[in-house]
């Protein structure tokens, strides 16, 4: 794996735009440590180990794929520097960026240009839009989360809803879908409460007041635990929901018996389920690169991976940036061990949106 911008050197002098004779260059700006790395880990680990089944296979028309990721660590400036950096250097393509406003600082690199950015682990609704013309998701926006939970609360009879939010950027992105779609869908939005440090109870004390029928926390796993945590010991026994950026494995493993009854929104297969194809294959990769326990995430990064791996193959033997961009395009209807990608009049590529159930043992149902 290659994390250090020194990494950069071995190949900046025969890279000519991400293309040399042996091997295909795509540039990762992501968190391998601190904020949001619990989830952008995993996605990159899932990826990682995609990539090396191919390259062991031989590659894409004798090429091996070569996946230059520098750490980030959460921050946005940082995001920028190493973006420019793998740009500078030649890159095919970007891949597999983390977090919404990562993602809104690298995309002025990229904007008047032929690179794309590929699977960003972001669901703002923006970057599916005009604005940013040159990123291409797989992941639904959360829009479609907010949607699903919708509908789902209005099966219960359960349409009034409190949000506990984080204030990282990918939580403020949700929250800005979730004030938008809801209403938009019949449910209220009663009331919204920030997480400041060290005072969740005190968010949740202002959301209980305005007595709702369901309760949104958005937040990573480890603060959304708390929120529920201090939910259910106030009493609430109504319905808790959270988007995809909370994830459901790590949340049930934060939980355990004390997350029964909370919903959270999932846009991939779920993990341990091998009725899915893909899951079955990326369960036994993982376990031949003893890549650790899988989780939701590494299924997305290990998704995403395949998917571009595709579109490469249909560029055929002289790749350039434009014809990675047509081939994108160009996966219409297809299905990659289950999993349905369409990209065609679309940048995003599944609309795949489900909800997984914490239950009683703290185990995800579907």
């Amino acid at each position: 794996m290659m994390v250090a911008a020194l990494a950069l050197l071995g190949w900046s002098a025969q890279a000519q735009d991400g293309i040399t004779k042996t091997s295909i260059v795509l540039g990762q700006s992501v968190a391998l440590i601190g904020p949001g790395s619990a989830l952008a880990a995993p996605f990159h680990a899932g990826a990682k180990i995609y990539f090396d089944k191919v390259n062991a296979a031989g590659g894409i028309n004798g090429r091996k794929i070569e996946l230059v990721t520098l750490d980030d660590r959460g921050s946005p400036a940082l995001t920028e520097t190493n973006t420019k950096k793998l740009v500078d250097q030649g890159v095919l393509a970007l891949f597999g960026y983390y977090g919404s406003a990562q993602v809104a600082k690298a995309y002025p690199l990229i904007k008047d240009s032929e690179i794309v950015l590929f699977a960003p682990m972001s669901a703002a609704d923006e970057f599916r839009g005009a604005k940013y013309a040159n990123v291409f998701s797989v992941r639904p926006g959360y829009a479609e989360e907010a949607a699903a939970i919708a509908r789902h609360a209005e099966t219960l009879g359960a349409r009034r809803f409190a949000v506990v939010y984080a204030s990282d950027s990918e939580s403020l992105a949700a929250l800005d879908s979730t004030e938008r779609t809801l209403p938009s869908l019949g449910a209220t939005l009663s009331v919204k409460a920030a997480m400041g440090s060290g005072a969740v109870a005190n968010s949740v004390d202002t959301v209980l007041a305005a007595k709702p029928q369901s309760i949104l926390v958005i937040a990573d796993a480890n603060g959304a635990a708390s929120a529920v945590r201090d939910i259910r010991a106030k009493g609430f026994r109504g319905p808790i929901y959270g988007y995809s950026n909370t994830g459901e494995s790590l949340l049930a493993e934060e939980l355990g018996p004390e997350g029964a009854g909370v919903v959270v929104v999932r846009v991939v297969p779920k993990s341990e389920n091998p009725k899915a194809a893909v899951v079955r294959e990326m369960l036994a990769d993982a376990q031949s690169a003893n890549a650790g326990k899988p989780n939701v995430y590494m299924v997305e990064g290990y998704i995403a991976a395949r998917v571009l791996t595709e579109a490469l193959r249909r560029v055929g033997r002289e790749p350039s940036r434009a014809k990675l961009r047509k081939a994108i395009e160009g996966l219409d209807n297809m299905t990659l061990g289950g999993f349905r990608v369409h990209f065609a009049d679309d940048r995003t590529g599944s609309k795949l949106v489900e909800l997984s159930l914490i239950d009683s043992q703290g185990k995800i149902r579907e």
